[in-house]
């Protein structure tokens, strides 16, 4: 099975995650729904939507209130990444201008709390106070994990366990709130809601490494940009920790210069990629992302096969192979 199967299977549930987004997008403010499409219609895969559909399905539920709550997912992302581009100063977003850029700080900003805002009240209708709790609780940990990203930048003395506390509290805690929010909505045994969301925050962490991995992977043009933008930006993942705690004290300097100093020309971009292939930066922090999947996989041990199941593991096997 692929992931196109898994989309394809959760298509019309998909359509009306679709729906209802547009619905709950409109304002009398009309720089709002404007500012919100530009990155909610930009090409994202609607990915934490499918998790919450397939668990929901999973644990029996097929009512009308996963797709609002799907919308709330999305509208967290999408708020955050809002945000995200801000704090970074980031210019492009999925291919295409960043919101900032083209509309500015303020209004990103703004537009970002209005998501979050707008996914609470939806949440409020659903009435759901075990859910309510889940996803407070998930925004809490989110703005811990931005917070501490902050203090960390350019920081090349990041340890690992540093680095993996920060994609856990900024993109697996979602992902797990997603598969639990679905398991709870089905009314399912806590003992198969603690494992959805043991399975999600697994397969969050192996999505945001693999994405860290990607960053150096990619080719072309595209390539050295985006990996002089993560240098400007002073963000520093897997593969570059790897290779700190491996190289020398003259290459450590070399990285320090290049990340404390926003030298992030091709020169500087090349003797990065070169320390990381060096050091196996990205081998390595594939067999942790490998890891990841595996335990997420692990997680499932306590549900019958059944369609579900399957594409709940074609989900984490896209995770690891994508682009790859």
């Amino acid at each position: 099975m692929k992931i196109q199967d898994v989309f394809s299977a959760y298509k019309d549930d998909l359509q009306k995650v679709e729906k209802c987004i547009n619905d709950n997008v409109t304002s009398e403010i009309k720089l709002i729904p404007e500012v919100a499409n530009h990155l909610i219609n930009s090409g994202g895969k609607r990915f934490r939507p499918l998790l919450l559909l397939i668990c929901a399905h999973l644990c029996g539920y097929q009512g009308g209130n996963r797709f609002p709550m799907a919308t709330v997912m999305e509208f967290i992302h999408t708020a955050t990444l809002l945000h995200d581009d801000v704090i970074d100063q980031a210019s492009i977003r999925r291919g295409k201008d960043s919101a900032n850029k083209i509309f500015g700080n303020s209004v990103s900003i703004l537009v970002g709390d209005f998501l979050c805002f707008k996914a609470f009240m939806l949440m409020s209708a659903i009435g759901n106070n075990d859910i309510f709790g889940l996803v407070s609780e998930m925004g809490n940990i989110m703005s811990e994990g931005e917070v501490f990203q902050l203090t960390k930048c350019g920081d090349v003395s990041m340890t690992r366990d540093e680095y993996l506390s920060i994609i856990e509290k900024k993109t697996a805690v979602l992902i797990s709130a997603s598969c639990a929010a679905g398991a709870i909505m089905g009314s399912a045994s806590q003992k198969k809601i603690d494992a959805l969301a043991r399975f999600g925050r697994n397969a969050g962490m192996a999505f945001q490494i693999t994405d860290d991995v990607l960053d150096y992977m990619a080719k072309g043009d595209d390539f050295g940009k985006s990996i002089g933008k993560d240098l400007e930006e002073g963000k520093i993942t897997l593969p570059l920790i790897f290779a700190i705690n491996e190289s020398s004290e003259e290459e450590k300097n070399k990285i320090k210069e290049i990340i404390t100093l926003h030298k992030s020309s091709k020169k500087a971009v090349r003797e990065i990629i070169r320390l990381i292939k060096k050091y196996n930066g990205i081998d390595s922090s594939l067999q942790a992302a490998a890891g990841y999947i595996s335990e997420a996989k692990s997680q499932l041990s306590i549900f019958s096969d059944c369609p579900e199941k399957d594409h709940l593991n074609t989900v984490t096997d896209y995770i690891l192979s994508r682009n790859l």
